[in-house]
């Protein structure tokens, strides 16, 4: 191991929703953040109606099959929960980040005042919210979760697009988004991959069980950001719980990044990762390290594929619409499918669909398709660019 003094990545505490909509349970979750020594405190800023349709049903879940809907509609807080929040965090020396995920929960992470905003994996093809993000010039950091390169490459294209001035720092989050994520997927050789490809930092954002291999082994690698769930207690119902880490397992895991940091400069970096690998292969075997750092070529991962297209967004019909329907952004949302409903069109069709007619009737909630309009009005799916 070298002595050069070692640049930790930046600890991130996903509390997301696990404060169950209680002030004090939230508070708690954060002071516990900021024992355990991460540097920022991460929460999710739900409204259901922006996520997912009311139709999506039962949706799988770590603690089991989910309303998922009904889940976020009772998670709903205003604006003063989250800054009761921030100014803890503030009061502790971390700092606070939030995932939106539409235009309401943008305007009340706004008048809270945020430094930064972290997109989920599922958002990275809500490009109606990465412009919106995109102009306030904070900025972002992407989780690539349920994608493929070129999802990646598109959303960092509309981001550019989206802005007249300098495009905001980026930070890109390798992600597995399956929950628990199993360690033989995690292929966190990918991290460097996603750095060099696009000229961007990379991290870690991780859904596996163990508070230290794969932080671990992202650190050595030179994640510069590394989040993980922090829960008061894996059976207190919360909808991540299960895959969190406990105050205790979470402060393990941010000794253990730290620890195995990148030398500064990147200086020695590869007989730095072996020698790290070689220590965590005397302590958890060496075939469970290399399964965990996998090839570094950036796919989807095969626990991800039958994910993809509906935990992602796309175009769904608000209400029943009839054939013959004028579609607008009013009858329609760009929300997640999840496992009931049909995936609709990505959102990067929407201006071809909204001012298009329907050719047939959509239930309500159901993907709106290339089949329910006139075959002249909106590409082919398959068609990129």
């Amino acid at each position: 191991m070298t002595s050069s003094r070692p640049l930790p990545p930046i600890v991130v505490a996903e509390v997301g929703t696990a404060h169950g909509g209680d002030l004090s349970r939230g508070l708690e979750l954060i002071d516990a953040a900021a024992d355990a020594g991460s540097d920022i405190a991460k929460v999710q800023v739900v409204f259901a109606e922006e996520i997912l349709p009311p139709e999506a049903g039962l949706v799988p879940l770590p603690g089991g099959d989910t309303p998922l809907y009904e889940v976020f509609r009772k998670l709903e807080r205003p604006v003063d929960f989250y800054a009761a929040l921030a100014d803890r965090a503030a009061a502790r020396g971390i700092g606070f980040l939030a995932s939106p995920f539409g235009e309401k929960s943008v305007c009340l992470l706004e008048e809270i005042g945020v430094e930064a905003w972290k997109v989920a994996s599922p958002e990275l093809n809500h490009e109606p919210l990465l412009e919106r993000l995109a102009r306030t010039g904070l900025p972002l950091i992407l989780s690539t979760g349920v994608s493929r390169m070129e999802d990646i490459q598109r959303a960092l294209d509309v981001i550019a697009d989206s802005v007249s001035a300098a495009v905001p720092p980026i930070i890109i989050l390798h992600c597995l988004t399956n929950y628990p994520a199993p360690e033989k997927e995690a292929n966190l050789r990918a991290i460097p991959t996603l750095a060099a490809a696009f000229n961007h930092p990379a991290g870690l954002s991780d859904h596996s069980l163990h508070p230290v291999l794969i932080p671990a082994l992202a650190s050595a690698l030179g994640a510069v950001m590394i989040e993980k769930h922090i829960t008061l207690n894996k059976e207190a119902g919360g909808l991540d719980d299960p895959v969190a880490l406990t105050p205790e397992a979470f402060t393990e895991m941010t000794a253990a990044v730290r620890r195995f940091a990148l030398p500064e400069g990147g200086r020695g970096t590869a007989a730095h990762l072996a020698a790290v690998i070689d220590e965590l292969a005397g302590e958890y075997g060496r075939e469970r390290v290399e399964a965990c750092l996998g090839d570094g070529v950036k796919r989807l991962a095969p626990s991800e594929e039958a994910h993809y297209r509906r935990t992602n967004r796309s175009i769904h019909a608000v209400g029943a619409l009839k054939a013959g329907t004028l579609l607008t952004e009013e009858n329609t949302a760009i929300l997640r499918t999840e496992k009931v409903l049909r995936p609709g069109l990505e959102p990067r069709y929407r201006s071809e669909v909204y001012g298009s007619r329907l050719i047939r009737n959509v239930a309500s909630g159901d993907g709106i398709t290339r089949e329910d309009l006139e075959p002249s009005d909106v590409a082919p799916e398959d068609h990129k660019k």
